[in-house]
């Protein structure tokens, strides 16, 4: 059986990952500036291909530009000028959405600029006719447009990328749509299919442990069932699962599943070593990067085979540090 790619063999090619032009550091704002997160252009531009986009810029409205924003029904703004109000750009911002969506049918994810009338994902200001903001929020035309025909795959705004939590968890669900979308080049079997789960177990654990369980029935129960048609469905509630962060709990809950693995061949005192890291980690005294560290080393020492198949030990280039901060 060949062994699944691991993240640093997978980001030898790079996943690609779309982005508002303006992160970048490119002049396309309203204004002529731009909001460069250097997360992006200093951190991770060394692990993802990017494609930047600017939907204003793209549908002709200039650089420096007037300033749009949403208006009317919060569900489905309109976009407008902020001084022509007959200046509506919803359609176009819309088409380009849709456009995109189609070119960028390669990505694995995609980073949007927060509060913008076009990118923002979520709690952009929507506007009453005299001018005073709803309470609830609204969605960005271009990112809704764009979001609509892409819905299994992995979106975030970059403010929400300064929690570690958050930027964790999208980057992994980055990687497992890259390990799914190199599956669907492979050709999907009952199989394939199976083992792509069973490597997912621990971190589906971590992420969403009802969830894990439910698509493990509904694998079972493919029976002589066509594998493909099965599969969309699948990849979708697994995105969903691994949606919701791991907490502090459920990651516990994980490493001490992992002791499991080891309870015949490591000592008694390397046993309450690693039962006293993982207690540390769960009062928050280390991050989950120190008994993982401690795991992986025994397993190193005394290895399994089902465990070096598992993603959560590894859902990203080691190098990025993810887990260093949760």
């Amino acid at each position: 059986m060949s062994t699944p790619p691991t993240p640093q063999q997978q980001s030898a090619s790079k996943p690609k990952l779309g982005v508002s032009a303006c992160l970048m550091g490119v002049e396309v704002r309203f204004n002529g500036g731009h909001k460069e997160s250097h997360l992006l252009t200093r951190a991770l531009n060394e692990y993802f291909d990017f494609v930047p986009a600017c939907p204003e810029v793209a549908i002709g409205m200039g650089i420096p530009r007037e300033a749009i924003r949403l208006v009317g029904d919060p569900e489905h703004p309109q976009a407008v000028g902020t001084v022509r109000k007959d200046m509506n750009v919803t359609q176009a911002l819309a088409e380009y959405g849709e456009h995109m969506a189609k070119e960028m049918d390669d990505i694995c994810g995609y980073i949007f600029m927060q509060k913008s009338p076009s990118c923002g994902l979520e709690r952009v200001k929507v506007y009453r006719d005299n001018g005073a903001p709803f309470d609830a929020g609204g969605r960005g035309i271009y990112a809704q447009a764009f979001c609509a025909q892409h819905p299994d795959l992995p979106v975030e705004e970059d403010g929400r990328l300064n929690d570690p939590v958050l930027r964790e968890n999208f980057i992994t669900r980055v990687y497992a749509y890259a390990a799914w979308q190199a599956l669907l080049k492979n050709g999907i079997t009952r199989r394939a299919l199976t083992e792509f789960h069973s490597r997912y177990k621990y971190q589906l654990m971590a992420n969403d442990p009802v969830q894990y369980k439910a698509l493990g029935n509904m694998l079972g129960s493919m029976g002589r069932s066509d594998p493909a048609e099965i599969a969309p469905r699948y990849f979708s509630e697994l995105m969903n699962a691994l949606k919701k962060p791991a907490t502090r709990r459920t990651h516990t809950n994980v490493l001490q599943h992992l002791c499991g693995y080891l309870r015949e061949t490591i000592s008694g005192s390397d046993k309450q070593e690693i039962q006293a890291v993982i207690r540390q980690y769960h009062q928050g005294i280390v991050p989950l990067v120190v008994p993982l560290t401690l795991l992986k080393h025994h397993f190193r020492q005394h290895p399994d085979p089902y465990i070096a198949l598992q993603v959560y030990l590894q859902p990203h280039p080691e190098n990025l540090s993810l887990r260093n901060a949760i």
